[in-house]
């Protein structure tokens, strides 16, 4: 894929700390940012079957399977079963956490936020590389040929968007053609909402959009399986660096079985599986630790840029 350009870090100006407060829900005591565990022992909760939900990027289906070496050894470590609920949304994601049907998951990066302030979720662990390194960029595409050779050519065409929760599907691209290049949805190019990352990365490939953007890191995934190849896309702009999906726990379950689903995450072993083979196609091959409060610095910023609410109904 050809990028025409790159940013490293974001330039443009945006306040140094992004509002955050957690629904009256949740308590914060010892403020790092999430739902601290209940004291109350009536509001625990130890459920026998565990249910777990992968952010809902691509077909959940092709996923279920992906995810089931390590569901078997999620069950194996904490004694309990457990089950993979295919979410459609990432809306539906966090309402079935904050209802209490969820309590295992992955949430993507731009909806972090929200499913912690509003569902009570504690995020601990990312996928990485061997070496630590970890991340994604938002890419701007276009199709060859489509006329659109630079982010200024957008103006007065069609782009399109994942959802308002995605990070790199919406609101970075939202911050970043606002503030570096002076564009805003509506007003300088026409907005359409496809739904989710692989439905954008097909619209273009298919020239049903003429722009969008994207997370690399599925457009990556979707090549190696060639569900699409490489010289359908054209890259105009490749943002800085940002933390992929979080994985944690709802904030009710007992802290016992809490501390072991995050060990089960960092002891699992990727070798041969089918965890591996997907999302080894981005480099990741182990769980790394994390804090909300320090890796979604950039993710809760962006967020205020785009006069972002937390609102929890």
């Amino acid at each position: 894929m050809k990028t025409l350009m790159t940013i490293t870090a974001l330039a443009f100006a945006l306040p140094a700390h992004a509002e955050f407060a957690l629904n009256e829900r949740f308590r914060d005591a010892d403020g790092d940012l999430i739902a601290d565990v209940p004291t109350d022992p009536d509001a625990l909760v130890d459920p026998d079957t565990l249910i777990f939900a992968y952010t809902p990027v691509e077909d959940p289906a092709v996923y279920a399977e992906v995810w089931q070496g390590f569901l078997d050894h999620l069950a194996e470590m904490t004694g309990k079963n457990v089950q993979f609920f295919p979410v459609q949304s990432n809306a539906a994601q966090i309402e079935a956490m904050r209802a209490g049907r969820l309590h295992v998951a992955g949430f993507n990066t731009g909806s972090n936020p929200l499913a912690v302030a509003c569902a009570g979720f504690r995020p601990f662990a990312m996928m990485a590389a061997e070496d630590g390194s970890f991340g994604y960029e938002m890419e701007i595409i276009t199709y060859p040929d489509s006329g659109i050779d630079a982010v200024e050519a957008i103006r007065g065409n069609q782009m399109a968007f994942t959802s308002e929760t995605s990070n790199s599907g919406f609101k970075a691209p939202s911050a970043i053609l606002a503030a570096e290049f002076g564009m805003f949805a509506g007003e300088d190019f026409e907005p359409v909402f496809s739904g989710a990352h692989d439905n954008s990365i097909l619209g273009v490939a298919n020239r049903d959009y003429p722009a969008a953007a994207i997370a690399n890191s599925v457009m990556g995934r979707m090549i190696d399986r060639e569900v699409v190849t490489a010289d359908q896309f054209v890259t105009i702009y490749q943002s800085q660096t940002f933390p992929t999906t979080g994985y944690g726990t709802a904030h009710n379950l007992t802290p016992k079985l809490q501390d072991t689903i995050r060990d089960a995450f960092f002891s699992f072993d990727w070798e041969g599986t089918a965890l591996l083979e997907e999302f080894g196609r981005n480099g990741e091959s182990q769980f790394i630790p994390i804090t909300f409060q320090e890796d979604w610095s950039v993710i809760r910023t962006i967020d205020e840029a785009n006069g972002v609410v937390y609102e929890c109904s």
